[in-house]
């Protein structure tokens, strides 16, 4: 029988904050599959869990309990290391740009490029250069976070997300500090870079006017995945 090779396996994930008395569980019998180069989208109430899913996928936060597979390695009871080891291979889209304001454009996008000793300054700076032309922000390279829009800083966020050619991207509420023009525009550039790239895309979102780029939309509450529209 095929196997279907999927970047992210989830199986039977469950998830608590709190100890003893105050134990409360967010994630209930979370069972998930993304395939390489597939967009998924997640929708939800507020406090539903979904960041505290995105959160434990990206490798942010230790699994408790339950199976979460990335790239068909366990990630329950794996090390700091080997965690820090696995979010290099994805890459992270915020609400908040989450720029540093002291770096111009091109700065924010190669500092994620110099944590690989590998790569050479000179490299670096013109992968990251090369990038934020993808995101069509070539003539801004040299601009500070102050001097750009919203919009133009989440395409800085998506070519520093982006550059490092990760085997997936998480996105949690991308569009929300934007007009629907510029959320349209950005969510647009992500999917165009992440199929150019194969990278799957796993997005948290309230705005229901671009879910059409999903391949898969799910939907959860109460910490438990209710609902999937293929």
């Amino acid at each position: 029988m095929f196997m279907v090779d999927f970047i992210v396996s989830a199986k039977n994930l469950n998830h608590y904050f709190g100890k003893q008395i105050l134990k409360s569980q967010i994630l209930f019998n979370i069972n998930l599959q993304i395939k390489h180069g597939e967009i998924v989208t997640m929708t939800g109430p507020s406090g539903s869990g979904k960041t505290t899913l995105l959160s434990l996928i990206g490798g942010l936060r230790s699994v408790q309990k339950g199976s979460l597979k990335f790239l068909n390695q366990e990630l329950y009871g794996a090390s700091n290391d080997r965690l820090v080891q696995i979010r290099r291979h994805i890459g992270y889209i915020f609400q908040s740009h989450n720029l540093l304001n002291f770096l111009t454009a091109r700065q924010n996008v190669q500092i994620s490029l110099e944590l690989d000793n590998n790569i050479s300054k000179w490299e670096a700076q013109k992968k990251a250069e090369a990038m934020l032309d993808a995101v069509k922000l070539g003539n801004r390279i040299n601009y500070y976070p102050c001097e750009l829009s919203g919009g133009q800083k989440q395409r800085v966020a998506i070519a520093r997300a982006l550059v490092n050619h990760p085997k997936l991207v998480l996105a949690d509420e991308p569009t929300a500090a934007l007009d629907s023009k510029s959320g349209r525009d950005i969510v647009n550039l992500m999917q165009l870079l992440a199929k150019e790239q194969n990278c799957a895309i796993l997005m948290v979102t309230h705005d229901t006017r671009i879910l059409d780029i999903s391949d898969r939309i799910i939907h959860i509450e109460d910490g438990r995945l209710v609902k999937e529209v293929c």
